[in-house]
């Protein structure tokens, strides 16, 4: 017999939750975004995924300049009833107001990175693009694992119907010129780490 209280998970209110409703709901698990007024509960992630994670971080960390900054798994508010929770963000530094902030705002983030996970594989390819394009973020990257590979999918806005296009696919070296010139050799997620 469990002396432990079960866990209570959230009922949603009629309509779905608000993304105001993420900052208020008791006892979320870390990570959990909100997708069409629905919370969205992410499971253990991957090594491939956090290696994928920490190398883009890092690179565009030393790429970005003074202006923007860069940041992991904080939420941008798409709206009343979205606020998903891209892997990687590109943000204009004066949007961080707050040290407790928790999300950014559509118009403050240049580029969202998604890294695909078997849970997310259709929300980072069809729902999150669409939805970050219809709210006007510029650029989208999306991370899949080929094999222990990494393959890198490379968006841009075409601003007049507020979807992307695809600008480049990279294997083994992601080198872009925007939103900010950067370089990243792709086979370090895979290669052990030196000391």
């Amino acid at each position: 017999m469990s002396v432990e209280p079960e866990y209570e998970w959230p009922q949603p209110p009629v309509g779905g939750y608000t993304a105001d409703d993420l900052d208020r709901l008791p006892n979320l698990p870390p990570h959990t975004e909100l997708i069409d007024g629905s919370l969205v509960f992410v499971s253990p992630q991957s090594a491939f995924h956090v290696r994928a994670m920490r190398l883009l971080e890092n690179r565009l960390l030393e790429a970005a300049p003074p202006e923007l900054d860069v940041f992991r798994e904080m939420t941008v508010i798409l709206g009343p009833r979205n606020r998903p929770e891209p892997d990687v963000l590109v943000v204009r530094a004066e949007a961080l107001t707050r040290h407790d902030q928790t999300s950014f705002q559509p118009e403050d983030v240049l580029l969202a990175v998604e890294v695909v996970s078997p849970d997310s594989v259709d929300r980072d390819r069809e729902t999150k693009p669409r939805k970050y394009a219809a709210a006007g973020i510029a650029h989208y990257w999306r991370v899949e694992d080929d094999g222990g590979r990494p393959v890198v999918y490379v968006f841009e806005l075409e601003p007049a119907t507020r979807t992307y296009a695809v600008t480049g696919i990279h294997h083994e070296q992601l080198k872009v010129t925007v939103p900010f010139a950067v370089d990243v050799d792709l086979t370090a997620i895979g290669r052990p780490r030196t000391r």
